[in-house]
């Protein structure tokens, strides 16, 4: 094998600031889905994440005048924080570049292990070539978070570790994938000794590059990146994890918000831990892989990558964990605005457990009622969708509509009348000071804003939901402004919840 990673990775130096993490059994989770779930808890470390190991492997492995000249690198958390701790146990010079929209709480880690940080640019993409201006400047070493052969072998040390500590049969590893560092290592490591162990890479899906890539057959450049789980949201992977991904991953399995959030809750469940998004990604594909194979039986092991969650991020995940998991139906019940009628409409809900209930007069024949449900799957939920309609109640399943559960449910409470020309997007932009402003002073002057709705989810993007006035003879001009804007965005202005609770 190229570059030979099991000599590498034998001999790799990541004690000094790493620590064997634990291998352990995630009790209810492996009850409920009928296989044996192991959990490498990474986010034990003292940075809370794995990076530290290949950061400090690449470091140490500078020499002395190179290290003196000091290293640089560019990242918006983990990968900061670790070369920040290597570079003060090796007594060295870090400078950290952190894109404008990092929150505090992060830019304070990394200070506090006395490296210097710099802001630049909206994302982790500016950063990185700020950084590589940097050192091209000041002579330094660039220490990349993923695309290099130390830092690959510095976290294919927790491959390592997995096989020491369970000598049994495993069928299957789950690895979190942004640019391939952790997995290449991994499977670097597992496949040289045990080819039989299935590698299984997991993604979110708007943040798949990895995924497109290996299905293509070469890399494959994202225009955007989702940035939910801030810590893989990576447009290129590497090319060296390329290729070794391209060698050893068996495959990547591709999980959504609501996936990730009832993974974090899994976890917690189990072991009182609370992981960042991109850390229980693996646990996600984990329970996904296991339901499409149907396989019992079986030890999979993940790994929790990470555990720096910004606390304010709790109650969106929190929200989301019900719909990932399937235990919460939200849906659009059209009830006839007559006597008896919502009475009737509570009965055919049942015993079961509210956990939204907004209902809103429309006009005197209807009114549109917002619920959500306790139930006990996806099965469930269906069903009681259709007992409602074959009762005569016009019902829309909302449980895979992302504007009703990012923003209608927060915002019932009446519908505009005689709004002209209204047209509904749903945007997500770098959540910097300045960025709203920046946003509204880019629109025409004729467009006029008839719906706002913003919600803070303590993450370094926001989410704005708005409603536009736009004349007709001005849609190529209002298209092009929203191309030019640079923000990811969606038009909402046929989406049912918009039709029934704001239109």
């Amino acid at each position: 094998m190229k570059n030979n990673y099991l000599e590498r990775i034998l001999t790799a130096q990541v004690y000094d600031v790493a620590v064997e993490s634990s291998l352990e059994h995630l009790a209810n989770l492996s009850e409920r889905i009928h296989n044996q779930v192991l959990l490498k808890r990474e986010d034990l470390q003292q940075v809370f994440s794995f990076k530290l190991r290949g950061a400090y492997n690449k470091m140490i492995k500078l020499s002395p005048a190179v290290r003196s000249r000091g290293v640089i690198a560019a990242s918006a958390g983990n990968h900061a924080q670790g070369v920040a701790l290597a570079a003060k146990k090796l007594g060295c010079c870090a400078t950290i570049v952190m894109p404008v929209t990092t929150p505090q709480i992060k830019i304070q880690a990394v200070m506090s292990w006395g490296a210097t940080v710099l802001l630049h640019g909206d994302s982790y993409n500016d950063a990185y070539d700020h950084a590589i201006e940097l050192t091209k400047q000041k002579k330094a070493t660039f220490v990349h978070p993923y695309d290099d052969p130390d830092v690959i072998a510095g976290q294919g040390t927790i491959g390592m570790e997995i096989l020491r500590q369970h000598t049994g049969i495993i069928h299957a590893i789950f690895v979190p994938v942004g640019g391939g560092g952790l997995i290449s290592g991994i499977a670097a490591y597992v496949k040289r000794l045990y080819p039989n162990i299935k590698i299984i890479g997991v993604e979110p899906v708007d943040a798949d590059a990895m995924y497109r890539s290996l299905q293509k057959g070469r890399r494959v450049k994202l225009a955007q990146a989702g940035l939910f789980a801030d810590g893989v949201a990576v447009r290129e992977v590497g090319k060296e994890t390329f290729r070794l991904c391209r060698e050893l991953v068996d495959e990547v399995i591709l999980v959504d918000t609501d996936t990730i959030c009832a993974a974090i809750k899994d976890v917690f469940e189990d072991t009182r831990a609370i992981l960042e998004p991109s850390g229980a990604l693996s646990i996600a594909g984990l329970k996904a892989y296991a339901q499409r194979e149907k396989i019992r039986h079986q030890t999979l092991i993940a790994i929790a990558s990470g555990a720096n969650m910004n606390f304010d991020r709790l109650r969106h995940v929190s929200e989301r964990a019900e719909l990932g998991e399937q235990r919460e139906a939200i849906m659009s019940v059209t009830i006839p605005e007559q006597p008896g009628s919502f009475r009737k409409f509570c009965n055919l809900l049942g015993a079961k457990g509210i956990t939204e209930f907004n209902y809103r007069y429309s006009d005197p024949n209807e009114a549109h009622v917002f619920v959500g449900v306790s139930v006990r799957n996806r099965d469930e939920a269906l069903k009681l969708i259709r007992n409602l309609r074959e009762s005569g109640l016009n019902t829309e399943d909302l449980n895979d509509n992302e504007m009703a559960k990012l923003h209608v449910r927060h915002l019932v409470g009446g519908r505009a009348r005689d709004v002209k020309n209204e047209m509904l997007y749903r945007f997500e932009f770098p959540d910097r000071p300045g960025a709203l402003m920046s946003f509204l002073n880019s629109m025409s002057h004729n467009w006029n804003i008839s719906l706002f709705h913003y919600r803070n989810h303590g993450a370094d993007y926001g989410r704005v939901l708005i409603g536009m006035q736009v004349p007709s003879d001005e849609k190529v001009a209002f298209k092009a402004f929203l191309n030019q804007l640079g923000y990811r965005y969606w038009d909402e202005s046929k989406n049912p919840a918009y039709k029934l609770f704001l239109g």
